[in-house]
């Protein structure tokens, strides 16, 4: 934090709650384009003739830019200013989300959401630290719970969006909706947002670092959809996978050696930052799986239209906040360990029910026992990745499970849809199928190793 924006905190500004509210919406935004984007898939690879690998792409560009661009993104903001951040960074996401809509083919499509996720990945982190900034004590911590709800509140929110403007106006106006908000709210906040200064000195920016996480990420997306037509025993997919761990190696090896680093890398060598990174990733992953495969089922293989499709989905997102809620009155009496177990076998129970009947009521009775696993995760991982670090780093765990929230979409859009390739080719169901197996097996996994990464004490008594 700046000495200005220290200055900013004690005084008070008295629109501080409206900016949080405009700085909300701005936010709500960035996680929508997740799940509302989610429901109008299946209409968007009609219209625009998409690939399976488009389709996935469709969601992961985004994601990954976003992900892998945001501790960057954060940095810029300590290096120039928030304000100057938040307003270029929804600009652009304002900007790309009007060339998204207008897109007509697979390409100009894609390279929207890679400029939607540079947009988000300059927005959030910067509009994050307005809002500790802009607060303090307790009203900080109110603020910050409210911010927290917006992921929760933005895919209960998206699903049903998403159905009601996809069967309505149609999917391009999944992203024009974004235009006129964004507008409105970069007029409003370019009056109202005070000024902030850069830190003195000014940090470096560690853009090779960047590059080399997208990088290696980009290339670990790519083999997983690529397996999906060409197998996952090949030499291919093998050279792209072992591309990608030279990439990760490169990126870790020069963070150590880099002035200003993109990323603490000692840090996940702390069991609580490593576990709540793992639970984060896994968290995300498993929701992006549930709703990309009950997506494609329900209208591909059902025919369901998308408002159909969305109303189903609601009560599954609802639950997932419901499991949030639920964690976070137990998380402090029971720990984190115990909790995070049972949220992934709760999410292993779920998946399997459509992996062995694959109806319309299974599917959506066993995404939402998932959904309440999910929910719990996402605030297991958050109390265990902050809960066990000092003040001072808090902002610096927080970017890395923020990264792996990101990166977590990206990987469960890939694998599912490589998992269920069959059933996107043809009326078979045996792909989706397959790919709620995976994610059952993948959970059931994830439970061994959160009982070995997650802390066993309360984040109470720490």
């Amino acid at each position: 934090m700046t000495t200005h924006e220290i200055q900013e905190t004690t005084t008070r500004h008295p629109l501080r709650w409206r900016l949080l509210a405009l700085l909300g919406v701005a936010q709500l935004m960035l996680i929508l384009d997740v799940t509302v984007v989610a429901i109008a898939l299946p209409q968007m690879e009609t219209d625009l003739g998409l690939s399976r690998a488009a389709i996935t792409w469709t969601v992961s560009a985004y994601t990954l830019t976003f992900g892998g661009l945001m501790l960057l993104g954060g940095r810029i903001a300590d290096l120039i200013g928030a304000k100057r951040v938040v307003l270029t960074g929804l600009l652009v996401f304002t900007a790309a989300s009007l060339a998204t809509g207008l897109a007509g083919s697979a390409e100009v499509l894609i390279g929207g959401r890679i400029a939607q996720g540079v947009g988000a990945a300059l927005l959030s982190p910067a509009a994050l630290s307005l809002v500790v900034t802009l607060f303090a004590g307790d009203e900080r911590n109110k603020a910050l719970g409210v911010w927290s709800a917006l992921g929760g509140g933005g895919a209960a929110l998206g699903v049903l969006l998403g159905g009601l403007i996809t069967s309505g106006p149609g999917w391009p106006w999944v992203f024009f909706i974004n235009v006129p908000i964004g507008l409105a709210v970069i007029a409003a906040l370019a009056v109202v947002l005070p000024a902030t200064t850069g830190q003195n000195p000014r940090p470096r920016l560690d853009i090779l670092g960047a590059l080399l996480v997208t990088g290696a990420t980009a290339t670990l997306i790519y083999a997983l959809i690529r397996a999906g037509d060409h197998g996952w025993l090949t030499l291919a997919t093998g050279g792209l996978v072992l591309a990608a761990a030279i990439g990760y190696t490169a990126f870790t090896t020069w963070q150590k050696k880099a002035r200003s680093p993109l990323m603490d890398v000692t840090m996940l060598a702390r069991r609580p930052v490593a576990g709540g990174a793992f639970l984060i990733l896994m968290a995300t992953a498993l929701m992006v799986a549930a709703f990309f495969l009950g997506t494609f089922y329900f209208q591909h293989a059902r025919g369901y239209g998308a408002l159909h499709t969305g109303l189903l989905f609601l009560p599954v997102a609802i639950i997932t906040m419901l499991g949030a809620h639920l964690t976070g009155t137990l998380i402090g009496r029971l720990g984190a360990r115990p909790l995070a177990i049972t949220a992934l076998l709760t999410a292993a129970a779920g998946m399997t029910v459509p992996a062995i009947t694959l109806q319309p009521l299974a599917v959506t009775a066993g995404v939402a026992l998932a959904a309440a696993g999910t929910g719990a995760l996402f605030v297991v991982a958050s109390a265990t990745a902050l809960g066990y670090v000092a003040p001072q780093e808090a902002g610096v765990a927080s970017g890395i499970v923020s990264t792996f929230h990101e990166f977590g979409a990206s990987v469960g859009a890939a694998v599912v849809s490589s998992v269920a390739a069959a059933s996107f080719a043809s009326d078979s169901l045996a792909g989706f199928r397959n790919g709620f197996l995976v994610a059952a097996i993948a959970s059931a996994v994830g439970a061994v190793i959160a009982a070995l990464l997650t802390p066993s004490r309360p984040t109470a008594d720490h």
